[in-house]
């Protein structure tokens, strides 16, 4: 997984800069293979937000059981800007990212995608620079607009920008507010929105999300890992 060169001591200019430069390089067709561990990536902070808190959480595909996960705390050193997370995010998302036994097959987070000002969003920015595919799965909408959203569990409609279709609004619960799904990279749309149904149990958010969240939101350990099984260890 070899990065491609930037440097995370930015401007938010020339953040926006190496987002126009890395966004034509995204890949949104299906270019995974056979996916048995599945990852979520989800963020949280401390100390009144001068520490980021990575967290990564893998589980087994299919029975979504949880085989192992790293958190990271790094100083943070970029500041909130609204399109430009990534940058303040990322640089311990990786550094979790690292620490795991193996590389996951996919990976989903807890964010967007293709679904924001600049095609760049955080799935799509560490896709790039982790070669994983990944999916871009947030709460709230960041841009576009859509129709009405069916009513059944799996059911969807696009989410558009300016003509273009970023990503799909989903109900992943009957009876409960859609998800916003975006490729991140090396995977279609269509194929996004099977993954985080596959990954999705009986609650709202995909189970990679739901633990990752847990993870970067409580005190998990001293290092924050499970140490990898036999099963992990033979993929």
């Amino acid at each position: 997984m070899t990065p491609l060169p930037h440097s995370w001591d930015v401007t938010p200019r020339e953040a926006m800069a190496i987002q126009a430069r890395l966004a034509p390089l995204v890949e949104t067709s299906d270019r995974l293979g056979e996916v048995k561990r599945v990852a979520g990536v989800d963020i949280g902070y401390e100390e009144g937000g001068a520490v980021t808190r990575a967290a990564v959480a893998v589980l087994d595909f299919p029975s979504l059981t949880l085989i192992e996960q790293a958190i990271v705390r790094l100083p943070t050193r970029f500041p909130y800007v609204p399109g430009l997370l990534s940058f303040r995010e990322a640089p311990a998302a990786l550094a979790a990212l690292s620490r795991l036994s193996a590389a996951p097959d996919l990976v989903l987070y807890d964010g967007q995608g293709l679904a924001h000002p600049r095609r760049l969003g955080i799935a799509c920015h560490i896709g790039l620079l982790t070669g994983l595919p990944s999916i871009g799965v947030a709460k709230t909408r960041l841009v576009g607009t859509h129709g009405e959203v069916p009513a059944g569990r799996g059911e969807w409609t696009p989410l558009t920008d300016h003509g273009e279709t970023v990503g799909a609004v989903l109900r992943s619960r009957a009876g409960v507010s859609p998800i916003y799904v975006s490729v991140g990279h090396r995977l279609s749309l269509e194929t996004a929105v099977h993954w985080v149904m596959a990954c999705t149990g009986r609650y709202r958010l995909p189970e990679t999300t739901r633990h990752a969240h847990r993870l970067a939101s409580t005190e998990a350990g001293a290092e924050g890992r499970i140490e990898p099984t036999a099963e992990t260890q033979r993929r």
